[in-house]
């Protein structure tokens, strides 16, 4: 359920600004979109987890509103991302 490093480190690569980039909006959405797929494949095998399934919507509203935020500053990075996710909006 949780990201490896190594995972966590090739999430961010195609998504970073610079080398040492952990914060940017990209970077985080790119993040949120990986651990929310994690965690869908387990609730798929696991239907009657109601605390990672609560987690999970809570994922899924952050990510939303870094998407809105992203959209509101930057229009061309913020289709960019949605490309690079496989994001539909």
């Amino acid at each position: 359920m949780v990201l490896t490093p190594r995972q966590k480190k090739n999430t961010m690569k195609g998504f970073q600004r610079h080398q040492n980039d952990t914060g940017s909006a990209e970077v985080q959405i790119a993040i949120l979109s990986r651990k929310i797929d994690v965690l869908v494949a387990h609730l798929k095998k696991n239907p009657k987890d109601k605390h990672s399934r609560k987690g999970l919507l809570g994922m899924i509203t952050r990510r939303r509103k870094l998407l809105a935020y992203l959209k509101n500053n930057n229009e061309k990075l913020y289709k960019s991302v949605l490309k690079k996710t496989g994001l539909k909006k």
